[in-house]
């Protein structure tokens, strides 16, 4: 749920006066927070209102790998909860120094799955003042959809938005619909980048016999899917794929040979799913050494980008698209757009 946060006087009261608000400028109204803490990443957005969207204030962004060895021992370490935690008093101190009167703070996978990830929530309240939310899958693939839906090529078809995050990747079936698409189906599957690769291991997926594993993994994320290809409609006609995920992001930087990641050339492309595929099968047969020596990829996300390319492979198998949209955004810019139409804001 949404917290009101205290940040200077005459905090805006929640379930006010209906009706659109005026866009005000005052630096201590009308400012939103959405923080996405994930099983890799901890994410943070601050925006204001502005016609037909949102002007972002500021943003934070950065990897804390708080599932790390979740999969083996089903509780969260205590390096990766201290990792978490000092990445969630920067957002802390941000959200504070902007003054931001709505807020709604996000985790996902890793804190449903730890037996101790309650616990953990109680402890970022004390330190931080966060009080992290731990969300449903299906309130998760929501969100998903409404923050990247309108990156969604036109068509009258049905469509599939997915998510590859850390722990778990979210596959929605959407059909278009006023004023965002009609969620018709989805699911949520036990496999992220940091648990596909726990479950493989670092040693099968750096090793000799690297492509056999990357193998594994594809066929281990396919069979996690059954179900929802039960739910895909017999014919398909006007197929339309959009992802959003580091994985997707990461892989259209290599496809443009991108020196440094630059969000403006990949929110929005479209790529073809067959460049995405040789990229994936490249990195595949890569070792950490030659997948840190690319841009955009770097020691920071070689040794997961490779289960990354085995989930977005296996997306591709079940979902007979040509060209595969990508969007940089997601679960905080769903949070930003649902508390800002609650409120009365035409997005």
């Amino acid at each position: 749920m949404a917290q009101q946060v205290a940040t200077g006087p005459s905090p805006r009261i929640e379930g006010a006066a209906g009706g659109k608000p005026p866009f005000r400028r005052s630096p201590q109204r009308d400012i939103y927070g959405a923080l996405d803490l994930g099983t890799n990443n901890c994410r943070l957005l601050i925006a204001r209102p502005s016609e037909g969207g949102f002007t972002v204030l500021d943003a934070f962004s950065r990897i804390v790998r708080l599932g790390e060895g979740l999969s083996t021992s089903g509780k969260l370490t205590q390096g990766s909860m201290d990792r978490a935690v000092e990445a969630l008093a920067v957002c802390a101190d941000k959200l504070r120094r902007r003054h931001v009167t709505l807020a709604r703070s996000v985790a996902t996978e890793a804190l449903r799955r730890a037996v101790n990830g309650r616990d953990f929530a109680a402890r970022v309240k004390r330190e931080t003042g966060i009080a992290l939310e731990i969300i449903a899958p299906q309130e998760e693939a929501r969100l998903a959809v409404l923050g990247c839906h309108k990156l969604l090529e036109p068509g009258d078809g049905p469509a599939l938005i997915f998510d590859i995050g850390g722990g778990s990747t979210e596959l929605v079936l959407v059909e278009p619909g006023e004023p965002h698409p009609r969620i018709r189906a989805w699911w949520s599957a036990p496999w992220g980048v940091v648990s596909l690769t726990e479950s493989e291991g670092r040693e099968a997926i750096e090793g000799k016999d690297r492509v056999q594993a990357y193998s594994r993994m594809r066929e281990r994320v396919h069979r996690s899917f059954a179900h929802f290809i039960e739910m895909l409609p017999d014919k398909l006609e006007n197929v339309r794929l959009l992802g959003t995920s580091g994985t997707v992001t990461t892989l259209a930087s290599v496809h443009l040979a991108l020196p440094s990641y630059d969000r403006r050339l990949i929110d929005g492309l479209h790529v073809p799913v067959e460049d995405m595929r040789k990229i994936s099968s490249m990195i595949a047969e890569m070792d950490f050494k030659q997948r840190s020596g690319l841009p955009c990829i770097g020691t920071e996300r070689a040794d997961m980008v490779v289960a990354g390319c085995a989930i977005l492979e296996a997306i591709l198998d079940i979902w007979p698209a040509e060209v595969l949209g990508i969007a940089d955004r997601g679960i905080r810019e769903g949070i930003l757009r649902s508390l800002m139409a609650r409120d009365g804001y035409q997005l």
